[in-house]
Parts: structure tokens; sequence; C-alpha cells
């Protein structure tokens, strides 16, 4: 049993350092002079593409893009969860059925009150 857990604290152990190392080493170049910072006017300009940005460079969308872009990810997700329940669909029997009609009986709550609020229209 403490075999198990060693893998697992030699894993965090890894993790840590190698998390640490990607913030050191830059620090360790820049102390030692190996990487210099010099300002200038051309590296402190605002570029696209290596390109003059032509307007404004902060470009602000419509919210309803991050209401339409969540309940992708949701139904995204919930495809997730019906293909293991279509696969083992004989296995589950009357139970399977009865939980996955209550979690489709949600998930359309959900999509009518978005229907309502009119999230899924694109203006």
């Amino acid at each position: 049993m403490l075999s198990q857990f060693a893998s697992v604290g030699l894993y965090l152990v890894v993790a840590v350092l190698f998390a640490s190392l990607l913030v050191l080493i830059p620090l360790f170049l820049k102390l030692g002079g190996l990487v210099t910072k010099k300002p200038t006017a051309v590296k402190n300009s605002t570029f696209e593409c290596g390109m003059e940005t032509i307007g404004k460079t902060l470009v602000r969308f419509n919210f309803r893009y991050y209401f339409f872009a969540l309940l992708f990810v949701i139904f995204d997700v919930l495809v997730l969860f019906l293909y293991p329940w279509a696969v083992g669909l004989h296995q589950s029997g009357l139970f399977g059925l009865m939980a996955i009609l209550v979690f489709m009986f949600l998930i359309s709550i959900g999509y009518l009150f978005a229907w309502k609020k009119k999230v899924l229209e694109w203006k």
C-alpha cells in the first residue's frame, strides 16, 4: 500500500521541481547577465502580426457570444455522458434508462430556459 502512495509522492515531487525550474531558470539567466533588457520605442510599441494596428487594439465581444460558447461546451459534455451510457445500455437496465431520462429532462429544462432568454439567437 505504501508503494502506491510513493509513486504518487514521487510524481508530485517531480511536478513541483519542474514547475519551480520553469520559474527559476529565466530568473537565473537574467541575474547572470545572459538575458539583457534594453527597452526601445520599437520594442515597446504595440503590434499585431508584425504590422501596425489600425483602429482600437481592444475589441469587445458581445456578451451573447460567451453564453453561446458556454452552451456549446455544456452540450458537448452532454455527449460525453451519453456515449458511455449508450455503449453500456444492455448492462444498465431499467435503472440506467430512468437515470438518463432524468438527466435529459434536466438538460431540456436548461435548453428551454436558454431559448426563452433568447441566448441562442445570434444578431
